[in-house]
């Protein structure tokens, strides 16, 4: 199994579970979550209820949660949404952290792209969530979950580049 670390936190983000799309000349990937049903699970035995406690639960208190299965595998924290000002803030304090963790070749492509990659970000700024990693390390790479028109399940955009894969 491989799974993706951030560059500059270590935290893990995405694993090879989760299938990816590489879009805006490689430098996002974007991969679809979906919304699981974490907890109680209602098992019909066949048994018939006693008469008598027939309107009660015994107890058991089952708790079932809707989450989405990559924010909850890799425990993603939300972060509070950015306006145009503070994400161009952040970009330009995140490249300048990430290009040198990047080897040359790296680099180049990474100056090259990331100004497309940012303006499509800032196109869909308003419906974007933002999640940062386990560790919540100030300059660690974001997540951003959106919608696609009509989805009922969310899709990830990742930043490739700032993305480390190790064997596990």
């Amino acid at each position: 199994m491989l799974v993706y670390q951030d560059l500059i936190s270590s935290d893990e983000l995405l694993s090879d579970s989760f299938p990816y799309k590489e879009i805006e000349n490689g430098m996002l990937w974007e991969v679809e979550g979906k919304w699981v049903v974490q907890g109680a699970i209602d098992v019909d035995i066949g048994a018939n209820p006693s008469a008598e406690d027939a309107d009660e639960d015994e107890g058991v208190d089952d708790q079932s949660v809707k989450v989405v299965d990559i924010v909850d595998t890799f425990r993603l924290q939300e972060q509070p949404p950015f306006d145009k000002k503070q994400f161009v803030v952040f970009m330009k304090k995140f490249i300048k952290n990430l290009t040198p963790k990047l080897d040359a070749e790296k680099q180049e492509s990474f100056k090259k792209n990331i100004e497309g990659a940012t303006k499509f970000l800032l196109s869909k700024l308003k419906d974007l969530q933002f999640f940062i990693g386990e560790s919540m390390h100030d300059d660690g790479c974001l997540v951003f979950a959106y919608y696609k028109d009509g989805a009922v399940d969310p899709t990830f955009l990742y930043f490739a580049y700032a993305l480390k894969e190790v064997k596990c």
